[in-house]
């Protein structure tokens, strides 16, 4: 026992959960656990660390939900081998609740993402990938030909056809992270669509977003952030 708990050491009083947390992924970082690895049980672990057991139980179901850890029941505790869509989250809700975004920031991360959702599309995606991408497209045609008071449903459609291009990737880990991106840059987007609709630019908006559907149609990977930022229409529009 004592050789596999070398790595822990007694906390203080100060977020213990926390510190708890930081012991083992600590632990992990540095190879001390590895995957597959078991970990001691609460009551060695409260022993060890000199804590109480709520604090290794709170700990451990923090881990857990992380993907971090995994419970087998009847065998122990044991650290995740490969990755868990649920270690996503926490990134995710730091990015949100994170008050530096700039414009320029947010603007680089959203080209960044959406050139590496297109090349991914590009090698992944099959016919009937293209042809629900196709429907996403006409129907954002549809919207603009209503008139320059449908700004609001214009946006939705676009939404949908940026949704589908992730989707294109097949792979649920890219996908989310792209819907967050698209919820962090939701009012960028939403001024884009309203001005361009509302100022009779419909057909232009429409155009760039077909041009994005040919090039993955035709597998086009040349130009593609050229392409992305044509879509922004930052030349028009001030925030």
């Amino acid at each position: 026992m004592e050789e596999r708990v070398s790595y822990l050491k007694k906390l203080n009083s100060e977020s213990v959960v926390q510190q708890v947390i930081n012991c083992l992924t600590d632990a992990i970082i540095h190879k001390e656990l590895r995957p597959g690895d078991k970990i001691p049980t609460e009551m060695e672990l409260a022993q060890t660390l000199g804590v109480g057991r709520n604090s290794i139980r709170e700990a451990i179901k923090i881990l857990v939900y992380l993907g971090v850890l995994e419970i087998r029941r009847a065998e122990g505790t044991f650290v995740c081998e490969g990755w868990s869509e649920s270690m996503i989250d926490p990134l995710i809700y730091g990015i949100i609740l994170d008050k530096s975004d700039s414009y320029d920031n947010l603007m680089e991360l959203r080209e960044m993402m959406e050139a590496g959702v297109m090349h991914l599309a590009m090698t992944k995606c099959n016919e009937a990938d293209m042809k629900n991408l196709e429907e996403k497209l006409l129907s954002m045609k549809a919207e603009i030909a209503k008139g320059n008071q449908n700004a609001k449903a214009v946006f939705l459609a676009d939404n949908e056809f940026h949704e589908a291009v992730s989707q294109m990737g097949h792979n649920p880990l890219v996908n989310k992270i792209d819907k967050v991106v698209r919820m962090l840059t939701y009012e960028l987007r939403l001024n884009t669509v309203t001005y361009m609709v509302e100022s009779g630019n419909g057909e232009e908006l429409f155009a760039a977003h077909q041009k994005i559907y040919q090039m993955l149609r035709d597998r086009e990977d040349t130009n593609i952030h050229q392409n992305i930022r044509y879509t922004y229409f930052e030349d028009r529009i001030k925030f």
